[in-house]
């Protein structure tokens, strides 16, 4: 199915390729050719070159060139068939279809978008001349959307009437009700379907309108306070976004699109001399949305409550960005304040916002640690759990790699915990405190310890061995401050990388840590090890210096410091003995 061949050759001949450029550029005429900036490219001297008696362009700047066919292409963004209608439409050129039902489809739907364009108009009318639409002209007024700003976005006013709209336009009753503008009533009489609301008409990318959005009036008892048109032949809300055929020059040229919630938000872009802002219709963003932007450019902002949706939204846009090879950022707009409001108060803070958007990643990590409290091991392990969740829902590691960075240096804790995460991809992550690796952000026996000798070294140095680490990173840590009497410049600049994370994270740690008793933990903690590596021994003085063990274990507990040091004191000379042992057997 297609257009007939020979409708498009009688376009080719009878439409001028100068008349339809100059609709998009200014041309002037040197000798046989026009001449022009190129649209396609920056330039300030013009290279653009048409010629009427061949129907070519061609730009010797960066190499465009085609027919008329070809420009209308390439300027609106449309597919042959697409520009070979927009054309035609120009020219009041009846087309032919290769199929008959395709050719009757067509047919209606010109008809269905001609009455939609009687109906903007008539709405149109209305608000600028009708004395009943005064409210709507002082409203409108009020929030800066008066005189040309109404006649741009061909603002409309439905009177409060019962079926103004349906005798006046005089269209049969079942194309009235095709595009949603009437519906029988319970009397078989045909209705308005607006009535006493300002009115924005939804219009086709290349301007054709489809549909319209209905505001009432602040005091109204409507409790709508918008409706919107259904879908209909010619308008579907997944395929079409408020304020295309307005933006898309501005967003092809900075190869950037702003989406809105509304719109009295795009208009507000326009208002602050960003005209490349569109709306969706009272729905999500939906994949069709992304595909027709993408025609026209590869940043997609957000100028919208972009965290609302959570999670599924979030993985919808990753898996576009991938998809479609689009970028998706955010307009970060002060807190409680939209773009239509911006645009009277805080122009220059509308345009900030869109001078500096943020990947949509990095804005749903700084919205899920704004706030939140970090003056705790406990809490600032809560956020990096809820953090490093929001980082996985990414699919690419390498970015979930980078940003667990960001996280880690946030929160002060080691990059290679964050980045292990990030590289498993686990959507809930537990981040805990492991047996055999203490290098976690929770508190534990072995990084108290350390915490201590590197901001307390006396305090807790003369009861720590090298035997009481069971983690290697953390042993080499120790070994490092040891060597070192305690000097955390040298023991950082001697200890290999994983170490060096520990000492930092002990360095800047703010823990309420009691020496005497972080330092029982620690050999209790150890002393436990050890038997539990000893449990077949069988050697009848080894089995009661295990039996003491186990006693002065017990004691470490005890309310009498003195005898609980003691006892530690005690184990201490154990485990050296017994880990001794051990370690000339291994040997």
């Amino acid at each position: 199915m297609g257009i007939e061949d020979d409708d498009i050759e009688r376009l080719r001949s009878t439409v001028s390729i100068v008349d339809t450029v100059q609709q998009y550029v200014a041309l002037k005429r040197t000798g046989r050719n026009w001449v022009g900036l190129c649209p396609f490219h920056a330039e300030k001297s013009g290279s653009f070159n048409v010629t009427e008696e061949r129907g070519r362009y061609k730009c010797f700047g960066c190499d465009k060139g085609g027919d008329v066919f070809t420009f209308i292409q390439e300027i609106e963004h449309l597919d042959f068939p697409g520009a070979v209608e927009h054309i035609a439409a120009k020219a009041g050129i009846q087309l032919n279809y290769t199929s008959a039902g395709q050719s009757q489809e067509r047919s209606r739907r010109k008809k269905l978008t001609e009455l939609m364009n009687e109906a903007v108009e008539w709405y149109h009318e209305r608000l600028l001349n009708s004395p009943d639409a005064r409210p709507a002209r002082d409203y409108l007024r009020r929030r800066g959307l008066s005189g040309d700003i109404a006649r741009q976005f061909k603002i409309g006013w439905a009177p409060d009437d019962w079926d103004h709209l349906s005798r006046s336009l005089g269209a049969p009753p079942d194309m009235m009700q095709d595009v949603g503008l009437s519906f029988r009533n319970r009397r078989n009489k045909m209705q308005d379907s607006f009535r006493a609301r300002v009115m924005f008409p939804i219009l086709s990318e290349s301007g054709e309108a489809l549909a319209f959005g209905g505001r009432i009036l602040p005091g109204s008892e409507d409790p709508a306070k918008y409706k919107n048109s259904s879908e209909t032949p010619i308008y579907m809300k997944s395929k079409t976004l408020y304020g295309l055929n307005w933006a898309k020059a501005d967003v092809a040229k900075h190869d950037q699109v702003i989406v809105c919630e509304g719109y009295t938000d795009v208009i507000g872009f326009h208002r602050a001399g960003i005209p490349r802002a569109v709306a969706t219709c009272g729905t999500a963003l939906t994949e069709e949305h992304v595909r027709l932007l993408k025609r026209y450019a590869s940043k997609v902002v957000l100028s919208f409550d972009a965290d609302a949706a959570g999670q599924g939204a979030a993985e919808r846009f990753y898996e576009w960005e991938e998809k479609h090879k689009v970028e998706v950022l955010v307009a970060r707009l002060p807190d409680g304040k939209d773009p239509g409001d911006l645009a009277s108060s805080q122009p220059e803070a509308l345009v900030a916002a869109i001078e500096k958007p943020v990947p949509f990643l990095k804005f749903r990590l700084e919205r899920t640690m704004r706030g939140r409290q970090k003056d705790s091991p406990e809490h600032r392990v809560r956020l990096a759990e809820d953090a490093m969740a929001v980082v996985n829902e990414h699919p690419n590691k390498s970015i979930r790699m980078l940003y667990a960075g960001e996280v880690a240096a946030e929160l002060s804790m080691p990059v290679s915990d964050m980045v292990r995460i990030a590289e498993r991809g686990v959507r809930r992550p537990a981040i805990q405190v492991q047996a055999k690796r203490s290098t976690g952000p929770i508190q534990n026996a072995e990084f108290a310890a350390l915490v201590l000798l590197v901001q307390e070294w006396d305090s807790i140095a003369p009861w720590l061995t090298e035997q009481l680490f069971d983690d290697d990173i953390n042993r080499m840590a120790f070994l490092a401050l040891a060597e070192t009497d305690g000097d955390l410049n040298k023991a950082i600049a001697a200890a290999p990388p994983d170490a060096v994370d520990v000492l930092e994270r002990a360095a800047v740690a703010d823990l309420n840590l009691v020496a005497d008793v972080e330092a029982r933990n620690l050999i209790r903690a150890a002393c436990r090890r050890e038997l539990q590596h000893r449990n077949k021994v069988i050697d009848p003085e080894a089995m009661a210096e295990d039996r003491q063990a186990k006693i002065d274990i017990e004691a470490l507990e005890s309310t009498d410091k003195e005898r609980a040091l003691a006892a530690a004191e005690s184990l201490l000379g154990w485990l050296d003995r017994r880990t001794g042992e051990r370690t000339d057997g291994d040997g």
